[in-house]
């Protein structure tokens, strides 16, 4: 009977790890080629994602909500980091000098997100994060991404500026595959269908391109290094960034517990207390990704699939599938390997599992009648977001530093907006 127990618990484990694994790895690489990073550079960025991703969720599940909901790389900060990285070029400054910037915003968002928690405000502003809102913050993400990642297959990333035809074939393949995994796939084919496209496009990469030369000069064990970019550059244009980004996450805090909460059975009329636990530690997690120069994590909302199809409503497995991810990262020989994943192929990864995201967006922007109330805030945040995503990152030079980033934010102009309307303009 124990070495069944023993089993059970040792398959489940591996399970989540595996799904922790395939959430976390293809962001650092897309990251690496917004910031033209080296294949050493990428391979320090996963060390420190892994060990965060997998601290974070540690925490979450023992202190915060204390439910097994992963803690992943946030699309929103993909998007802050692919915006800030070409307005820092149009004002001059470096890459590195932005990725420090960012240690510093990730760092004060965790700071909002924690007294947030606290002082329990993020319970009294739930009301704001109405379907329209959600639905548009979604819609806007997608768009704004998407272009990120088609250049990432295309193999525009970087300094190449042409289209890199069989890099481009094989990501597209990689793309049909996880897509025609999640759709038609049953079982662990659907539930993997992101880690199984990734090796799939990777070992055809490797046949007719081949990688990336691997630095195997490297040291069989090393910490995470603390703020990797650099000393965190504090500045008053974070502010604002910051706050928005901050009450825009609660939002995935909400998602996810209720969502999971809803798979195990559990109650859900009220979620308070997990909400509030949840947004503190959140706070907490966003500024160790600071201090480590990771990307910031949030509850993936995915976690209540996972479960769902899995049939995995443990939390111990989880727990220690967080501790297992977290353990890797300190071996830098399994990091580099798992590092050296082609851009195009992470890239393509990502774009498909955005394919859902698009529906999420429609579902909850369609969930009410749309009145011409309705109809005309989407449509103005639509416009003007959208609209500000194509204008070129110099037209706000001559704003303040404070204006220039958030302004330059299709996402955050958007969702902003929105939200803004909603409130002044009130249903009769």
């Amino acid at each position: 009977m124990r070495v069944q127990s023993f089993t059970n618990i040792t398959m489940e484990t591996l399970q989540w790890f595996i799904f922790l694994l395939a959430s976390s790895v293809a962001l650092p690489i897309v990251i690496g080629a917004i910031y033209d990073m080296s294949f050493t550079e990428v391979s320090g960025l996963m060390q420190r994602t892994f060990f965060i991703v997998g601290i974070a969720s540690l925490l979450q599940g023992l202190f915060g909500h204390k439910l097994p909901i992963m803690e992943g790389p946030a699309g929103i900060w993909i998007s802050i980091f692919s915006v800030m990285a070409v307005t820092g070029i149009q004002q001059g400054t470096s890459l590195n000098d932005t990725l420090r910037v960012l240690e510093a915003t990730m760092i004060m968002t965790g700071v909002f997100l924690f007294l947030f928690g606290i002082f329990k405000i993020s319970q009294k502003i739930l009301p704001i994060f109405t379907p329209l809102v959600t639905g548009t913050f979604f819609f806007l993400l997608t768009v704004q991404l998407s272009g990120t990642f088609l250049q990432g297959m295309l193999g525009l990333q970087g300094s190449s500026n042409t289209i890199q035809l069989s890099a481009a074939l094989i990501a597209f393949i990689t793309f049909a595959i996880v897509l025609g995994l999640s759709i038609f796939g049953k079982g662990w084919l659907s539930s993997y269908a992101i880690f199984i496209g990734i090796v799939i496009g990777w070992i055809i990469y490797e046949v007719f391109i081949g990688g990336p030369e691997q630095n195997t000069n490297v040291a069989m064990f090393s910490l995470p290094e603390w703020f990797a970019f650099g000393v965190p550059a504090f500045d008053f244009s974070i502010i604002p960034i910051a706050f928005i980004t901050a009450i825009i996450l609660i939002s995935n805090v909400v998602a996810s517990v209720v969502a999971v909460k809803q798979t195990l059975g559990k109650e859900t009329k009220d979620s308070r207390a997990e909400v509030n636990r949840g947004t503190i530690f959140s706070g907490i997690n966003h500024s160790l990704a600071g201090g480590f120069a990771s990307i910031a994590n949030v509850p993936l909302s995915t976690s209540a699939g996972f479960i769902g199809l899995t049939g995995q409503k443990g939390k111990r497995p989880f727990i220690y599938a967080s501790i297992l991810l977290a353990l890797i990262a300190f071996f830098p020989p399994i990091v580099s390997f798992i590092s050296s994943i082609p851009s195009p192929i992470a890239n393509a990864a990502l774009m498909a599992s955005f394919v859902q995201l698009v529906g999420l967006a429609v579902h909850n922007v369609t969930m009410e009648p749309l009145d011409s109330r309705k109809v005309t805030i989407v449509g103005i945040a639509y416009l003007i977001g959208m609209g500000t995503m194509f204008l070129p990152a110099d037209v706000f030079a001559e704003l303040p530093s404070i204006a220039q980033n958030l302004m330059s934010n299709g996402l955050l102009v958007g969702t902003g907006l929105v939200i803004v309307l909603e409130q002044l303009w009130k249903e009769n």
